[in-house]
């Protein structure tokens, strides 16, 4: 024990891709445009949902508390990503990484409840419509929300002190382009096998679970499309949902090859490519798929900006 102590691990480094660190300065402007355009884009949605009071219903709730949660989510990455990518030494203290891995798992877990959610709310609009606004009051859609963020923030914490009391007393470099839970278990230098167990349990029942139901809602959403009448609607509402479904099985596929197998060892290539993928790309469409497709929240913007320029209505605003 003596020896552990002296040689414990106070500091990680971030490998991250070490054949593109000459791309740098390239790569941090790429990067901090996706950024800009994550915070653009969902802060535009979040007051648009904010100040028109048209779009004061559940459904646009959620998008609004999704927006939230996605610049918060990369909020957690994101920076120190940049910052790395112009640093020589890109460590870590052993706390931050603790604290990144909780909230980033945190986040994404609430992020997984809330597109459950979401899917629900659409499956009782479209699948049941006279008794939507009876089910889906203003309180149970708070309780739902509220819900979603609780779950996300317990089930992490157990993980996270199961980790932080593991010893690392070798090798300090964590291949990854962030903390992350399965990276920096391969760096521990003790058995962790039932730790690996305990991980695969938890994600597969958050990732499978949240999974399913939202397809089955969907299917049920897209078999209820089927039986409208009119071409213009049932083509206008599929193309919405195969776009919603398009974002959930990037995101849910990316993240479950990350996090639900029941090994060490894994490619530490293709984990970091999925990281960009799921931290980045998916909170870039996300604020285009569920919104600025969305007619009222165009028209709602469409209505502020028209009242900031100061157009009137005869020109179309």
């Amino acid at each position: 024990m003596e020896n552990w102590n002296k040689s414990r691990v106070t500091e990680f480094i971030l490998v991250g891709f070490p054949n593109l660190y000459s791309y740098g300065p390239i790569l941090f402007l790429c990067l901090l445009l996706a950024y800009l355009l994550i915070i653009f884009g969902n802060v535009l949605i979040f007051i648009t949902i904010c100040l028109d009071t048209r779009l004061h219903i559940p459904m646009y709730f959620c998008v609004g508390v999704l927006s939230i949660l996605e610049l918060c989510y990369t909020a957690v990455v994101i920076p120190k990503m940049l910052i790395n990518l112009l640093k020589p030494r890109k460590g870590i203290y052993f706390t931050n990484c603790l604290l990144q891995i909780y909230f980033f798992h945190s986040l994404g877990v609430s992020e997984c409840y809330l597109l459950t959610t979401m899917a629900y709310d659409r499956y009782l609009a479209i699948c049941h419509p006279l008794r939507y606004s009876s089910i889906m009051t203003a309180k149970l859609t708070i309780q739902l929300v509220c819900t979603c963020f609780i779950a996300g923030f317990l089930f992490p914490a157990p993980e996270v002190i199961l980790i932080s009391h593991l010893p690392y007393c070798g090798s300090n470099e964590i291949q990854h382009i962030f903390c992350d839970a399965p990276a920096l278990l391969s760096v521990a230098c003790t058995d962790k096998s039932v730790l690996v167990l305990i991980e695969f349990i938890v994600n597969s029942f958050i990732l499978f679970g949240t999974f399913s139901f939202v397809m089955i809602s969907y299917i049920r959403i897209i078999v209820a499309i089927m039986k409208i009448n009119s071409s213009g609607g049932r083509s206008k509402a599929f193309s919405t949902c195969v776009s919603h479904l398009a974002v959930v099985l990037v995101f849910y596929s990316c993240t479950t090859f990350v996090y639900v197998r029941l090994r060490e060892s894994y490619s530490l290539y293709y984990d970091r490519v999925l990281a960009v993928i799921y931290t980045v790309l998916t909170p870039i469409f996300n604020p285009i798929i569920y919104s600025l497709r969305n007619k009222e929240i165009r028209l709602a913007i469409k209505r502020r900006m028209c009242n900031r320029t100061g157009f009137s209505k005869s020109v179309h605003c």
